[in-house]
Order: structure tokens, then sequence, then C-alpha cells
């Protein structure tokens, strides 16, 4: 590995960041009535803090309601029963991330199979977060594709660092990023013939992986720094949601990784949920009533840098 630019950027410092999110519907035809769930607020976790968050509906909705659900995410309840043609929904945040650095190496002091034997005989680690993370899910099956798969890369006998090392490497070098290859139904066995997929795809794919071979593991959804081409100035609204693969290691703790672009994930990451995949964790999901066939879609997503307030 070749040391690091002497003015490269530190990822794991303290990031500052205010998010965006805006979801908007047209509608064909009057909507009576709109059942919506939404998984917009971040999530204070370890590594985030959560500085100001808003959401905002249009047109104002009958009921709005906040709760946290099995996981431990924020979900807010959308109820419409006034007649519209458009639904917005808003979100602004501002939060501050700072991740712990992984040292990989170190964890190749186990092998993979010491360390799903140790996680499953831990009595630190909750029971039920331990079963809910290491089952199938709709969108993550155990099939034997996916355990075949992950018997390349994690191995019983490799150490834990590089096999983990591994899942966002290969991933990242054997599948190809290509929007619409894939859709929400697209399976683990599908994806692993088409060899194609985006970021929901690969992190469902080391999730299976992880929990193949006795890891616990969790879909992490939330977004990500980018940055415009040289020369160029980024265009608003042009950010994306963003999904990553999180697994439990002994002591019950968790490393994020994200095989969409090779590495572990860092202050440039900002946690909005995580849950099996990706259907627990949908930024808006419901249930409309029209007479309506057509309507559209648009998402705008910012994420914007804070410079620090202290200098």
């Amino acid at each position: 590995m070749s040391a690091p630019e002497r003015n490269a950027p530190d990822h794991y410092a303290p990031h500052r960041y205010e998010v965006r999110h805006e979801t908007a519907y047209t509608y064909e035809l009057d909507v009576t009535s709109s059942f919506g769930r939404a998984c917009l607020r971040p999530r204070e976790t370890a590594y985030q803090r959560i500085l100001t968050h808003e959401i905002s509906v249009s047109p104002e909705p009958d009921v709005l309601d906040e709760h946290t659900d099995l996981f431990g995410n924020h979900s807010h309840y959308v109820e419409i029963q006034t007649p519209h043609t458009s639904l917005v929904v808003t979100k602004r945040s501002t939060v501050l991330v700072e991740f712990d650095r992984v040292d990989l190496d170190g964890l190749n002091a186990m092998t993979v199979a010491e360390a799903a034997a140790a996680v499953a005989a831990d009595e630190t680690v909750d029971p039920l977060e331990r079963a809910i993370f290491s089952l199938p899910s709709e969108l993550v099956e155990l099939s034997p594709p996916v355990h075949a798969f992950a018997q390349t890369l994690l191995w019983p006998e490799r150490g834990l660092g590089d096999a983990i090392r591994a899942m966002y490497h290969d991933i990242y070098t054997d599948f190809t990023y290509s929007k619409g290859a894939t859709s929400v139904k697209t399976t683990l066995p599908e994806l692993l013939e088409s060899r194609a997929g985006v970021c929901q795809d690969f992190a469902h794919l080391a999730v299976g992986c992880f929990r193949a071979v006795g890891l616990p593991a969790r879909y992490v959804s939330g977004y990500i720094e980018t940055y415009a081409p040289p020369g160029q100035q980024k265009l608003a609204g042009s950010d994306a949601t963003h999904a990553w693969a999180s697994v439990m290691i002994p002591g019950g703790r968790w490393v994020d990784l994200d095989p969409t672009n090779d590495h572990l994930a860092d202050s440039r990451y900002i946690t909005t949920a995580w849950g099996r995949d990706f259907r627990d964790v949908s930024p808006l999901k419901g249930v409309i009533f029209t007479e309506g066939k057509r309507s559209t879609l648009k998402v705008g997503v910012d994420v914007i840098p804070i410079p620090d307030p202290t200098g």
C-alpha cells in the first residue's frame, strides 16, 4: 500500500453536513387519500450527532406522526385526506459525523469462523438483534448461489480483516455499476448472474454473504458526500441516497463497508436508517387512492459540507 499523500484530506476527521432531500409526486388526476411511511430523519449513533432536523409535507397532512421502529429508526406516518394532484415531502438536516478508524489488519488475529463463533456465544449481544440480522430477509435470500459466492471471499480459515476488505474490494472490481440493470425486485442470484447493479444491490450482496457465514449484517441507508468533476460546479439536487453494508464483529461492534466505492465507511457517510434490507428503510412508500393511471416522481438530494465554525 502506498503512503498517503501529504495533503490528502482526512476522511475520518469530524465532518458537518446539511442534507436536503425532496421527493415530489405529480398525479394525472386528484388523489383523494394518501397514506405513507417516511424514513427520513437521520439517526443518532456513536459516530453521528443530529444538530437540526425538520420535515415538511405539502399539502398539509391530516396526520403526521413519528415513532421509532423495531430497528431504532425514526419512522413518520403521513396521512392526507385532502384531494391533491401533487405531493411534496421535504427534509432538511444538519449532522456532525466522526467515524472511528477500523484496524482491519488487527482483525486478522481471528478467522472468519472464529469470529462467527465468538459473536454467536457473546452474551453481551442482544439475542434479538443478532437473530434479526443473521436470518434471511425478503431481499436477502440465503440461496445456494449466495453461499457459494460467500465462500470465495469469506472462507472459514481466512483472517477476518482480510475477509472484510475482500468483500468490499471484490464486489467493486467484479461487478459493474449500472443504473437500470436491476430493480427493487432483483434477487441476489440474478445479480450474481448479471454482475451489474447499483449500491442497493451491492449492499444486499455483502449483507447476504456475511449472514451466510454466520456473521450478522445489516443494510444501511443514507448519503455520501460527492464531488463535481474537475472544473465543473456541482449541480443542485444532483446527489442521491446511498446504501452500504455493516457487519457485526466480536464484542458486538459493527464495521461499515461500501462495496460500491471500494472502502470502509468514513466521516463522509451520513446514516439515515438500517434494517434487514431496503424494504425496511425505504425513504418514502405508501398507498394512494385515485382514478388516474399515470404519475411522475422527482427526487432531489443535496449533501452540503458545512465549514467547522471553530475554524
